[in-house]
């Protein structure tokens, strides 16, 4: 495949010194800059879920039996709000 490529004329510039010096040929030399370039990006697009996510798996977690116990804990907030024993706002106390 043929394709053409604009670039800087400072990017240009170093491109043609540098194969000057290496003996590489301008094509050789963008194909593997490119070639890097797209192997780099399919590796970071490749995590899987676990691996974005493993530093935050249950670093927040509550009571393990929170799923259980959730309306026993509502309720008791509830009381101690209407007894007044709580430090908690209530949506009155603005």
């Amino acid at each position: 495949m043929t394709t053409t490529v604009k670039l800087p004329t400072t990017l240009e510039m170093t491109l043609r010194q540098h194969c000057a010096v290496s003996g590489e040929s301008i094509s050789d030399v963008i194909r593997v800059a490119l070639e890097a370039h797209l192997s780099a990006a399919a590796e970071n697009t490749t995590a899987s879920p676990w691996s974005l996510g493993v530093g935050y798996f249950g670093r927040f977690a509550g009571p393990a039996d929170l799923a259980d116990t959730y309306r026993e804990a509502r309720g008791s907030v509830w009381d101690e709000v209407a007894q007044g024993k709580s430090n908690r706002r209530t949506p009155r106390s603005r």
